[in-house]
């Protein structure tokens, strides 16, 4: 973020004493000047932008604006009240020392150069319609060439029909193990890729007419692939070179520095690296797998992998990839390490935990008086604040009988409910090292739900029931008015 701005930092009453003591540290390190604007609302996280904008005051020299990340709607109307630029930011105050240290300028980030080829596994035996739902679904999720795939020593008559299919949606085919009987139909059709071309077949690649992938004549070697180059250039064919990948425990290391060898004997030639050799073979979270392989194909000019879905660990292969060919691009490109680029890709931890610690879950608890419960999960511990009192323990039941005892009357079943479905976000969130807030969806990166807060809930039940549009402005009780 740019120093020698002026914030004006909007929140309410609640989290004000806080906000104070993180600012005041933050203006010092990162070099800006700053005023706390302290709305007439306890919760900051019910402010709409169209409420603030008829309260807001903007004191001579602020700059900007920022606003909790939890206030929804247009800031139109609050930048027209401010009269300077606003924004959100983050939807906790923890998190303002990240918001602060973002790169000032990350305008490319975004790009990329890596096209990601998706395999429908076994294509024969899915029906037309099937075909088509699966290609439109993988495209959906970033693939920019749906890759039809065979299975060996078996013809597909409709491999002709299936591309022209394909084709006629508008997508990019590539077809994968097939006999040149069924190649050849399938590129009259429209495909524009044949992947897997060696001794085998190279003779009549020279007639399809259409670009290939080279593979090597024995696995593991780099054997043919000069030969298979020499056959076709003279046909002006196009080629990839795919020197192959290996499963962990069958030669992997050997593999990527077959990509290394192949780079060196042909530097300008196009390539492709099948990343499903590895994804589809161990069995872990496919996620940070791909994010390394991309990192080294874009590291070594590799402008095209080819991945699968077929495990179930590896099911988000396609989103994986899409969003891993950003980050090493960037990170290639600018020769920085691929941190606080986008935390996406971190699906089972959070990137940083936030807590708020003892004390000041000590200090919430003499502010909040209500017996509505809030619950905290951090440093290894489940902890209740109720009625100005905390309740402590690892065990959400033991929890739950606390609460129990200290209530004057009967929790009533909707809330019984509400709690132990909180609680066991917060145990996920403990076992699994993630943030955990109340009311709100664990983060599970780009796989993440958002959930309707109770507060949410209840407003569109009550619009429901009114058959009347939701309101988009605080409790009254809430806002002070």
């Amino acid at each position: 973020m740019t120093s020698g701005e002026h914030y004006l930092f909007v929140t309410g009453r609640l989290a004000e004493p806080a906000l104070r003591g993180l600012v005041e540290r933050l203006a010092s390190r990162v070099g800006f000047e700053h005023t706390v604007c302290v709305l007439p609302i306890r919760i900051a996280a019910l402010m709409s932008a169209k409420w603030v904008a008829r309260r807001i005051e903007v004191p001579p020299g602020v700059t900007r604006v920022l606003l909790p990340g939890y206030c929804q709607g247009d800031l139109a109307p609050v930048e027209e009240a401010a009269g300077v630029p606003v924004e959100r930011g983050p939807r906790d105050l923890r998190q303002l020392p990240d918001y602060f240290d973002r790169p000032a300028d990350r305008g490319d980030y975004g790009d990329y150069d890596v096209e990601i080829l998706a395999e429908i596994v076994a294509s024969p035996r899915l029906a037309r319609r099937h075909l088509l739902v699966e290609a439109e679904r993988l495209e959906a999720q970033g693939a920019d060439v749906v890759v039809l795939s065979g299975e060996a020593g078996s013809s597909w008559p409709e491999i002709g029909r299936a591309v022209r299919a394909l084709r006629d949606q508008g997508r990019r085919v590539a077809i994968r193990r097939f006999e040149p009987a069924d190649v050849e139909p399938a590129v009259r059709a429209g495909a524009e890729l044949v992947i897997g071309v060696n001794r085998t077949n190279r003779r009549q690649a020279r007639d399809w007419g259409c670009p290939v992938v080279v593979v090597p004549d024995v696995p593991g070697t780099l054997e043919g692939v000069e030969d298979t180059l020499g056959l076709l250039g003279p046909s002006r064919i196009a080629c990839r070179i795919d020197p192959g990948l290996a499963p962990i425990g069958l030669g992997l290391g050997a593999s990527l520095a077959r990509y290394h060898e192949a780079r060196r004997r042909w530097p300008d030639a196009e390539m492709l690296m099948a990343l499903g050799d590895v994804t589809e073979t161990t069995e872990v979270d496919s996620a940070a797998i791909n994010v390394l392989l991309l990192g080294f194909c874009q590291e070594l000019g590799i402008r095209s992998v080819l991945t699968a879905q077929g495990a179930n660990w590896a099911r988000s292969c396609v989103r994986e990839c899409h969003l891993a060919r950003r980050v090493v691009h960037y990170a290639v490109k600018h020769r920085v390490p691929p941190r606080r680029l986008d935390s996406a890709l971190a699906m089972l931890r959070d990137p940083r935990l936030l807590e708020h610690g003892p004390r000041r879950i000590e200090q919430l608890a003499a502010t909040i008086q209500d017996p509505s419960p809030r619950i905290f999960a951090e440093g290894g511990t489940l902890r209740v604040v109720a009625a100005g009192e905390v309740l402590e323990g690892n065990d959400p039941y033991d929890l739950f009988d606390q609460l129990l005892a200290r209530s004057a009357r009967a929790i009533e079943p909707a809330t019984a409910f509400y709690l132990g479905y909180e609680m066991a976000k917060a145990v996920t969130a403990l076992t699994l090292g993630k943030n955990y807030r109340q009311d709100e969806a664990l983060e599970w990166g780009m796989l993440t739900v958002r959930e309707l807060t109770r507060r949410e809930r209840r407003a569109l039940r009550m619009a429901r029931s009114r058959n009347a549009p939701i309101p988009d402005c605080p409790e009254s009780e809430e806002a002070g008015d």
